[in-house]
């Protein structure tokens, strides 16, 4: 079975920056496009941005476009979103996505 497992999360001035990862295991995924998705307290979960391993398509929430960036290293099946400019509203817990399949969860903390 695939597991995903996200790790960089933390606490942050606002302004700051992070990158989390996400590992998946399992399978290979060159095939397919794995997401970030975040949920805030009080919120509903939403997309925050996705990329495919085999292409260069991207795509970004409004809310994080310019200042959050995914990457990726097929070889160690691993994702990676780097947040800059971080704002008290990108507190949240963040999820990998694949398919089906989430990890779960690394927090992330914006202090002003």
């Amino acid at each position: 079975q695939v597991q995903l497992k996200e790790s960089g999360g933390g606490l942050v001035e606002a302004g700051g920056s992070l990158r989390l990862s996400c590992v998946a295991s399992g399978r290979a995924f060159s095939r397919y496009s794995m997401g970030w998705f975040r949920q805030a307290p009080g919120k509903e979960r939403e997309f925050v941005a996705a990329m495919h391993f085999s292409g260069p398509d991207q795509k970004y929430a409004d809310s994080v476009k310019g200042r959050f960036t995914m990457s990726r290293d097929n070889s160690k099946n691993t994702v990676y979103l780097q947040m800059d400019s971080l704002k008290s509203e990108d507190a949240a817990v963040y999820y990998c996505n694949l398919q089906t399949n989430w990890g779960k969860g690394t927090l992330v903390t914006v202090s002003s």
